[in-house]
């Protein structure tokens, strides 16, 4: 055996050593520079290295490619696929954080990517809309029990899974050997959060994007920065401190109304308003006739959603207040308003000893629809499966489920019906039904807006037809009827003022610009005179409707009206807007301390 000593610089040998190695029988040689890394430091070969490595290498490769894959089939554009490569630094760093194992990071990030995207589908695909943050900020039972309900073994299907994932899971944690500082991965979390954050600010999401089924990792993060940060600075509802005055107790007797009530149906006109506001649209004859009311008025309605969210003035008209004291959280307002909202129409029409009734052309937990409804007073909230409807059903459809649930329910006391139309939605680039309007020719305005005027055509009449049927089948019964446009459809605000870009029609929306804004509300009367419509100005903003609908119908107002009909004397028919939102942060108070809403 042969032992190799390094030269000594000095030239001096080293004699005790070799004497030493001598006697031990081994032989002893010089070493040059080169020769001691040979001898001493030499790496371990490649193959070497790999061998012992390479099964879990490889696992670790294919789940971060895994990642990029989802992110390509996915991820529409470019901002959205690097908030996607974000989202992906923050998950594997995080768990980084917790395991120190790159593989265990990967595969929980990987699933919990994957989890997102299935559930964000998954949702789309039965509520139109994707999965948002505040979907993990606001327990939604309501979306839970409808989604077991269509897929009852979605339990066993999520504990199979489980079963499944755990071992491999386990066989990464222990075969894992690679190990990263906690401090590493503290720094490449933070950087990637900050740079998550920053362009989440500096593109928020829009309110029309989660009706759009892709980008489903980039949306989710974007709505939860934007959520934190308006929860963070605003809350989640807008209300004083504390409210000067207080809210009276309701009447010791309850609701002195009138013997004889009439039955209400309020009716939501799906995306409808009075298109001549348009320079140069052209419309048939008589066209705004559909517009007016018993008297000849015709009546503006400033709603506070353009283009698309109903549920705004859903919130509007059944609570009689603002979604806008929701702030950001606004487009969730019904989820929210869900089991924490009492003060309503319905609820005040209840006192009065009606019978409330809903026919809705959509799922119940859309947006918790049902949870909300009931909870401002609606005892039979009836959606679109109940109705056995097929897609979007034409407006004689939901009047003939109105007409037949009168005729069950009228004999034992007074009736409100709130009914969704659902024909004159978007798109309208698509011929809807063209066999019910045999003849209709174009009027010579973009195919749009035709298709749009022969649908609202389409509407007119079917309105006509159920007044008549009513009074046909309900001869001598009272009623009072109240339509108003929802929200102007999505395409008005390029047509409004052709002259402005995107980013100028965004800057008027942004300023509540009201040709954005305005409806229409219309008042009609079978067998009854309208008892009071000092509350029916020629402009009114949606949160006032429930007050128009009880001093109509001639019903007293409990006192939360009662100061709402003062607010409206001082505003002239502005709620939010009047004064700053000082009215209505106000009266939101006012309903706080008087029990009215809770949790908020």
């Amino acid at each position: 055996m042969t032992i190799l000593l390094q030269n000594d610089d000095s030239g001096r040998a080293l004699p005790s050593l070799i004497r030493l190695a001598m006697e031990r029988g081994l032989r002893v040689g010089p070493m040059s520079f080169d020769g001691y890394f040979r001898g001493r430091r030499r790496l371990p070969a490649w193959p070497d290295i790999f061998r012992p490595l390479s099964v879990q290498l490889a696992v670790i490769l294919i789940l971060h490619f895994a990642a990029l894959v989802v992110m390509l089939a996915t991820e529409v554009d470019v901002l959205p696929k690097l908030l996607f490569l974000l989202s992906w630094g923050v998950l594997n760093f995080f768990w980084l954080m917790v395991s120190r194992r790159p593989g265990v990071s990967a595969a929980l990030s990987l699933v919990m990517i994957i989890a997102l995207v299935m559930v964000s589908r998954f949702k789309h695909g039965i509520l139109l809309m994707t999965a948002d943050f505040v979907d993990v900020m606001i327990i939604d039972t309501d979306t839970i029990a409808f989604l077991l309900g269509l897929y009852p073994n979605l339990q066993r299907d999520l504990l199979l899974g489980g079963t499944v994932a755990l071992p491999l899971l386990v066989w990464c944690w222990r075969t894992d050997p690679y190990r990263v500082r906690m401090r590493m991965a503290a720094v490449g979390a933070g950087a990637c959060f900050a740079g998550l954050t920053a362009l989440s600010f500096i593109k928020p999401i829009g309110h029309y994007e989660p009706f759009f089924g892709d980008s489903y990792v980039s949306k989710f993060v974007r709505s939860g920065v934007g959520a934190v940060s308006e929860l963070m600075t605003h809350g989640l509802f807008q209300s004083d401190p504390v409210a000067s005055g207080a809210l009276g107790p309701p009447a010791a007797r309850g609701c002195q109304a009138p013997a004889k009530r009439p039955h209400i149906v309020m009716v939501l006109d799906e995306s409808s308003f009075d298109i001549t506001a348009v320079p140069g649209v052209q419309v048939p004859p008589g066209y705004r006739q559909h517009f007016r009311s018993f008297d000849g008025k015709q009546r503006a309605f400033v709603v506070e959603g353009t283009g698309g969210p109903t549920w705004y003035t859903e919130y509007n008209v059944l609570t009689g207040l603002s979604a806008r004291s929701f702030g950001h959280f606004a487009y969730f307002v019904t989820r929210i308003a869900a089991g924490r909202v009492t003060r309503g129409l319905p609820g005040a029409l209840r006192r009065c000893g009606y019978k409330t009734f809903t026919l809705y052309p959509a799922a119940g937990a859309f947006l918790s629809a049902r949870s909300f409804q009931v909870t401002t007073g609606i005892q039979r909230f009836v959606d679109a499966h109940d109705m056995a409807a097929t897609g979007a059903e034409p407006d004689s459809f939901f009047y003939d489920k109105a007409a037949r649930l009168i005729a069950r329910e009228h004999a034992s006391a007074p009736v409100f019906a709130f009914v969704y139309l659902a024909a004159n939605h978007f798109p309208w680039d698509e011929i809807y039904r063209p066999e019910l309007t045999p003849g209709w020719k174009a009027l010579g305005n973009s195919e749009k807006v035709d298709e749009y005027v022969r649908r609202q055509t389409m509407s007119a009449r079917d309105y006509a037809d159920f007044v008549v049927r009513l009074e046909r089948e309900f001869p001598g019964e009272p009623f009072l009827l109240i339509r108003f446009g929802d929200h102007q459809p999505e395409f008005s605000g390029r047509i409004i003022d052709p002259s402005l870009d995107e980013d100028a029609i965004a800057h008027r929306i942004r300023a509540h610009d009201p040709r954005y804004f305005t409806t229409y509300y219309a008042i009609h009367a079978i067998n009854f005179h309208p008892a009071d419509l000092s509350s029916a100005l020629d402009t009114l903003e949606a949160p006032y409707l429930p007050l128009v609908v009880q001093e109509a119908a001639g019903l007293p107002l409990d006192p939360s009206f009662v100061e709402q009909k003062k607010i409206l004397k001082r505003c002239s028919g502005a709620f939010f807007l009047c004064n700053g939102g000082k009215e209505a942060r106000r009266f939101n108070r006012l309903l706080i301390d008087a029990g009215l809403i809770k949790d908020l």
